[in-house]
């Protein structure tokens, strides 16, 4: 695959994903298959997003030691994690109703600063995640080094932010 061919997909794959993403949340419920509790997702998901985070460290640390191996396999459990929260998150919001943030004040204000921040870097995370993975996979170090140097620090601050608006969020989850 050339470099062109690579960006193609993954911007394709991004895009697709990003417009899915959106037209679920506009539309709640637009797949609702009886019978299918959502209900234990959300906090499905801030697990997920708090072992990604957990996963995230440990492959920078292990890469900081050297130690190749140990780094492939926590980077690769944490890119299977974020897929896994990625399909979960669409089951949620197919089937689930709308819920709302019921605080108010400053707390109000903190929520929604994370809230728009996780949500805008959740967005440029996957493609830069899929890139980094492809440089890894392709054996291109030196690209893969340049782009996970941003990767890191996005997808960490997007798996940690998950959790901190599902803790403000989980009073206000229709149950």
């Amino acid at each position: 695959m050339t470099d062109r061919q690579l960006a193609g997909a993954v911007y394709t794959v991004s895009a697709v994903v990003c417009l899915l993403v959106l037209v679920l949340i506009l539309s709640p419920q637009l797949v609702v298959i009886e019978g299918l509790d959502v209900s234990p997702l959300p906090r499905a998901h801030a697990f997920i997003n708090g072992t990604t985070a957990l996963f995230l460290i440990l492959g920078y640390t292990f890469i900081r030691r050297g130690q190749i191996g140990r780094h492939r396999i926590a980077m690769v459990t944490a890119f299977g994690l974020s897929c896994l929260f990625l399909l979960s998150y669409l089951v949620y919001h197919a089937q689930a109703p709308d819920a709302r943030f019921g605080g108010a004040g400053a707390v109000r204000v903190f929520y929604f600063a994370v809230l728009v921040t996780h949500i805008v870097l959740a967005s440029l995370v996957l493609p830069l995640a899929l890139y980094t993975v492809a440089r890894a996979f392709r054996k291109e170090f030196p690209k893969h080094r340049r782009i996970a140097r941003w990767t890191l620090p996005v997808w960490l601050y997007v798996a940690v932010t998950g959790v901190i608006v599902y803790l403000m969020m989980a009073p206000y989850y229709p149950s």
